[in-house]
């Protein structure tokens, strides 16, 4: 399905700095990288920024201890009680138990191809070394064929191996990796998307411009956002239902999990909405968006047989409704879906199921969240008569 309106989420070419020199040290902090490769998406958490960040030492102006920096000497701290109590036990679903849960299952990534380089972060699947991670990490940002990527995995022990892509999907931006001569990896519990609702907690791991292990937290602020992030030359479309949490996300955090309370893989952190205006390296601003986990399940399956895989197809032409309520179908394949369906062009599709559409990009979004042959029931406008249909969705497969 393609639309004539232009997209609402733009993955625009990241900036791609050329990796170290063969035998350069990598700064590490704790087994990941602590300085990352460029590759920043300005929608998309996903390759940092190249160069390491910034920060602030407190120590003396030739780097003795006991200035500020400023060549001012601080005065020392006075303390007047101390806690009896040391550290605890992690509370039961508490972010510090969930982090200590999750942790041993996120890995950074980091992949150079052509002479350019990027980085971003996935969740280990099995205790072999399968990983979940984006397309857009595996390809920097669609600048590189993940056929010639070459892929290292930090793990969170401070280990390090070589991976090989075993797949990629782009148009979920999906795609698995698989670490060379490891066993007994911690592999992450998979959850359910379907299961969350707007306003619970959930927790984001990764490796934000580098910075190894990081964990934020905040709530899921709306679900099935829909979120279209590229276009290719054929006009297809990189669209997801999201889930949209406030959770600080951040480029790096590509491929990393979104996790609820339980400790349980609910979604694959994939982009952000940046302010308008911003510049590619804006960061976090709360809106933040995951790929549901329920919707790329069964594309992991398939690039895990080997598979090329497949999606759901209306075989439609569509764009935005010239009052934004709805999209309205421009053109109809002959023997889609839709045509069997009895959709015309000029029809507006207002509903699939109970999903409300209000332009194209939803409807686009919507339909990734179906599989092949799943029977649906459109509403749609013709004219001002509002109508449905139930049809079976098809394929794109070849």
């Amino acid at each position: 399905m393609t639309i004539s309106a232009p997209p609402s989420y733009q993955q625009l070419p990241p900036p791609i700095a050329p990796p170290p020199p063969p035998g350069a040290p990598r700064p590490r902090r704790g087994g990941f990288a602590a300085a990352v490769i460029a590759g920043a998406l300005v929608v998309g958490g996903g390759a940092g920024l190249g160069g390491a960040a910034l920060w602030s030492v407190l120590d003396g102006p030739d780097g003795g201890a006991g200035s500020n920096g400023s060549g001012t000497t601080s005065a020392p701290l006075q303390v007047a009680n101390t806690a009896d109590d040391t550290d605890g036990p992690s509370p039961q679903g508490s972010v510090e138990e969930v982090a200590r849960t999750v942790l041993p299952s996120v890995v950074a990534l980091d992949v150079t191809a052509g002479g350019t380089g990027g980085s971003g972060s996935g969740v280990v699947l099995t205790e072999d070394g399968l990983i979940l991670t984006n397309d857009h990490v595996v390809t920097l940002g669609g600048a590189a064929d993940a056929a010639t990527a070459e892929v290292t995995v930090s793990f969170s022990d401070g280990t390090t191996t070589t991976a090989e892509v075993v797949g990629t999907d782009p148009l979920t931006d999906t795609a698995l990796v698989q670490a060379q001569d490891v066993s007994g990896l911690t592999p992450i519990t998979i959850g359910r998307s379907s299961d969350l609702d707007v306003g619970e907690q959930v927790v984001a791991v990764g490796s934000p411009y580098g910075l190894d292990a990081t964990v934020t937290s905040g709530i899921v602020s709306a679900l099935d956002r829909p979120v279209e992030v590229a276009r290719d030359e054929n006009g297809d479309t990189t669209a997801y239902p999201a889930i949209q949490t406030d959770a600080a996300i951040n480029h790096g955090n590509s491929g990393g999990p979104l996790v609820n309370m339980d400790g349980q893989l609910v979604g694959i952190n994939a982009s952000i909405r940046t302010a308008d205006g911003s510049d590619e390296s804006a960061g976090s601003i709360g809106i933040g968006f995951a790929i549901p986990i329920d919707e790329v399940t069964p594309i992991i399956e398939q690039l895990r047989a080997g598979e090329t895989p497949t999606h759901a197809r209306l075989g439609i032409q569509v764009g935005t409704s010239e009052d934004g309520a709805g999209a309205v179908v421009r053109e109809i394949e002959s023997g889609s879906a839709a045509a069997d369906a009895g959709l015309r062009a000029g029809d507006v599709i207002t509903r699939i199921d109970d999903h409300v559409i209000a332009d194209s990009g939803s409807l686009v979004a919507t339909i990734r969240s179906y599989r092949p042959e799943d029977q649906v029931t459109v509403t749609y406008l013709r004219g001002t008569d509002e109508q449905t249909t139930r049809l079976s969705l098809g394929s794109d497969a070849s």
